[in-house]
Formats: structure tokens, C-alpha cells, sequence
């Protein structure tokens, strides 16, 4: 019997339990849906991978005799119109558990009127909901959680073989979109199943051994890149976990933080746009013209902190951002300059290619104070300090400020104190940080205490 398989965040044909679901029913329609609900939110470097992503799979499909089948509208109308059109007995798909991907899915399988919505694997290597405390709540602490999600363990990679597939191909659609005006300079990592299997094998290869000890150096390449083949499903996390050997707890880890996040997500997904922390929301921000001003300086990277504006220059030119800056950028918006962290999370949605809502938010709302930790809300990153420990030399910076490449490695994070001066065409600092870092935890303490 003719089935659909309905691509979402799995646009890939290797270690996908959904398709060997589909083609056990028999030939297999290969459905994308422009939604959007989730198109328009998304910034031009998130729509310009995702269309890529979309034209390489269709590639993939071609070089197997299928294609891939794209429509345009709300996928409660689109779906169950394409079931009806191929006769299919069942559309299959990987599980959504994001608040707008469960609902949305929820319509989707009663609009088909008993074809059943199957639903075979998910984007993690375990499914949000399955790892809870002994009594079934959820937890609310990471380290917690790693363990039992490292307890529970995960499957082994799924032998889906695209070549055993007889694909449907006849079947009109709209095609796959030209890509979106991009920011002038901004280049985007390739966008196919191919590439993120060899940003995966190069970084398994040749820095997986040094990744312990120097992923949080910005200015050395020692991380994987590949939170964005992860977010769009060109690779699954279960693919790399079934190859990391005891020696690579580090990262193993840092694979449970998105399954983590997506987690709570899944069980408080209020939490994707209101405080984690509830009595948090009574804090107070800065406002007016002069809040107006360091906003639009920390985006452009101009506050005069060079860790800040070499990580804000780097999103503009890449769309990607070191995580060891992520939460330093994040620190100085929220803690120095008092804005809500919401309006970081935004730009962030906008901006990044590897935006996902689940690690983009509550990464946020951890960095902030008002997320899943225990004793969060003191934290307070100094820029100039983490500056000296993750970029010694500054190289980072200077790849990125080009004002300040002539500076000495001793004045990179503080150029204010040069005997030189701040170089022609930078900026002095727009705060004082041990100053702004007391005004927040007053804030902070204040807002607990009401």
C-alpha cells in the first residue's frame, strides 16, 4: 500500500526509522510542506539552509527514481489532500515535540480522517518525555537528567537503505523556492546529508581527542559545527553517539544539553516565551532612548567590549556563533546593559542558521538567571576576564574587529588601557561592567524578594 513520508526536521535518507516505516507499507510519496507559521519567523540564513537542504535532498531522492514532492499552505490541508491524491494508507513522520509541531501534528491526524498519522523516531536520540524521575516528573536539573538519560540509553542507528525503496515521484508541486536576499559577506555551511557525514567524520577524526580541552576556546577550531546539520535533521545524534567511545564523555554531554532543553521544552512549553523562573518576570530593564542605543550597538557588535563585539560581528557574518560567546553575549545584553532576555533570544532566532527554539531559549534563559539551574541568577560574565581565558592571544578578535588587529595581545580585551589609545574607527566602552554587574544583582535581588 502507497504511503507518505512527510519531511520535517529529518531531511536526510541514511538512519531514519520513519522511512523504513513507510516503505514496509509499500511505495513511498517523499512530501515537504512550507508552513508559514514556521517560514516567517525565521531569518534569511535559517530559510536559505533550509531550501538548500530541501534542493539536495530532492537530489538524493532523483539519484534513488524519486523526488520530492513540495507543497505550499497549512499542512492540515496539504497532507491529507497529497494522502488522498497517491491512495496512501498512512502518513508516516518523525515525532514533533515542539509546542508548535505537537499541535500542529495533532490537526494534521484528525484532518485525515482515519489515515493514521504514524509516528516512528524523533530528532533525538531519546524522545522528549521518556526520561523522568522514578515517579514520572520531569526534571528540572541537568545533571540529574544526564544520568538518566545516559542510564536509559538510546537505540542503534536505523538501516534505512534508500536504493530498497520504490519512491513515487508523479505528483505535481510548487518546487523548492529560490534562496532569500542573504547579508552581504555571509557565507552558510553546505547544505546536504553528504556534508554533515563529512563535518562529522572530519571532526571525529581530527579534533574529537582535543575537544575536552579546548571547546571553549573561540579562537582555535575545536568544535563540531555540526549543531546545524543536527537541527535540520541531516544527521542524528544517535549516528554519533553509536561511535563515541568511553574517552568522549565531554561530548556525549554536550549532546544530552539539546535533548535536555528539548525536554523541558516538551513537559513546560509556556517556557519557550515566559520565565522558567516566574517570579523573574518582575525584574525591572532599562528603557528610552539611551536602552534604544546600547540594544542597537550590542547587534551591530559596537559596545566597546572586544569578546562582545567579535561574537556579534561573527553572527552577522556566519550566522553561527562560538557557544562559549553565546553565553557571554548573552551575559552582557541581560546583566549589562538590562535588557529582557527575550529580546536576545529574538535576534538570535533571527539570525542564526542553527536556530532551534528549545536550546536557543532556555540557553538563554540559563545565561540570564531565570532558566533550569540552581543558584543562576548571580552569574554574572565579566567579557574582559573570559576574554583573557578563552582568546589569550586575541586572535579570535582580531578575525573579527579588524580595528583592533594592530593591537598588543596585552591590551586585546581592554584596548582602553593601551597607552596607544582605542584605535581609529572602535569604540570606548558603553558601560562600565563592575558597575552594571551590581545594578543587576540588586535588580535580581529585588525582583526575588517581591
Amino acid at each position: 500500500m502507497t504511503s507518505v513520508l512527510w519531511f520535517r526536521r529529518d531531511l536526510r535518507l541514511h538512519d531514519h526509522p520513519a522511512l523504513l516505516a513507510a516503505a514496509a507499507d509499500g511505495p513511498v510519496t517523499a512530501l515537504f510542506v512550507l508552513d508559514d507559521a514556521l517560514r516567517k519567523p525565521a531569518g534569511a540564513p535559517r530559510t536559505a539552509f533550509l531550501y538548500r537542504a530541501l534542493r539536495s535532498l530532492d537530489a538524493d531522492l532523483r539519484e534513488h527514481g524519486g523526488a520530492l514532492i513540495v507543497r505550499r499552505g497549512r499542512p492540515e490541508r496539504v497532507v491529507p489532500a497529497v494522502a488522498t491524491e497517491v491512495g496512501a494508507g498512512a502518513v508516516h513522520v518523525s515525532a514533533d515535540f515542539g509546542p508548535y509541531g505537537a499541535a500542529r501534528d495533532e490537526r494534521v491526524e484528525a484532518a485525515l480522517q482515519g489515515r493514521p498519522l504514524v509516528r516512528t523516531g524523533s530528532p533525538y536520540a531519546v524522545a522528549p518525555g521518556r526520561v523522568t524521575k522514578a515517579g514520572g516528573d520531569p526534571f528540572k536539573v541537568y545533571s540529574a537528567f544526564y544520568r538518566g538519560w545516559r542510564s536509559h540509553g538510546w537505540r542503534e542507528p536505523a538501516a534505512s537503505d534508500p536504493q530498497k525503496v520504490q519512491w513515487r515521484k508523479r505528483l505535481d508541486h510548487v518546487g523548492i523556492p529560490e534562496d532569500p536576499p542573504m547579508p552581504a559577506g555571509l557565507t552558510l555551511p553546505d547544505a546536504s546529508e553528504a556534508a554533515a557525514a563529512a563535518a562529522w567524520r572530519a571532526f571525529a577524526d581530527r579534533r574529537l581527542s582535543d575537544y575536552a580541552d579546548e571547546r571553549d576556546r573561540p579562537d582555535l577550531d575545536a568544535t563540531s559545527r555540526l549543531s546545524v546539520y543536527l537541527r535540520f535533521g541531516l544527521l542524528h545524534p544517535r549516528t554519533l553517539l553509536a561511535e563515541l567511545g568511553r574517552t568522549d564523555e565531554t561530548y556525549r554531554k554536550e549532546l544530552a544539553w539539546r535533548e535536555f532543553y528539548a525536554a523541558v521544552l516538551h513537559f513546560w512549553p509556556q517556557s519557550a516565551r515566559e520565565y522558567f523562573v516566574p517570579e523573574l518576570a518582575r525584574m525591572t530593564y532599562a528603557t528610552g532612548a539611551t536602552a534604544e542605543q546600547t540594544l542597537d550597538a550590542w547587534r551591530r557588535g559596537r559596545t566597546g567590549y572586544p569578546i562582545v563585539d567579535a561574537g556579534m560581528r561573527q553572527l552577522l557574518a556566519e550566522g553561527w556563533m562560538h557557544n562559549r560567546v553565546r553565553m557571554i553575549v548573552a551575559s552582557f545584553l541581560v546583566k549589562d546593559l538590562h535588557h529582557e532576555w527575550t529580546v536576545g533570544a529574538r535576534h538570535f532566532m533571527q539570525h542564526l542558521v542553527d536556530a532551534d527554539l528549545a536550546s536557543n531559549q532556555h540557553g538563554w534563559q540559563w545565561t540570564a538567571g531565570t532558566g533550569t539551574d540552581a543558584a543562576p541568577y548571580y552569574r554574572v560574565f565579566n567579557p574582559t576576564t573570559q576574554g583573557r581565558k578563552f582568546d589569550p592571544d586575541g586572535q579570535y578578535v582580531k578575525r573579527y574587529v579588524p580595528e583592533l588587529r594592530e593591537v598588543p595581545a596585552r591590551w586585546i580585551h581592554e584596548p582602553w588601557r593601551d597607552p596607544g589609545g582605542v584605535p581609529d574607527g572602535y569604540t570606548e566602552p558603553i558601560v562600565d561592567h563592575s558597575r552594571e554587574r551590581e545594578v543587576a544583582l540588586q535588580r535580581y535581588q529585588l525582583a526575588r524578594a517581591r
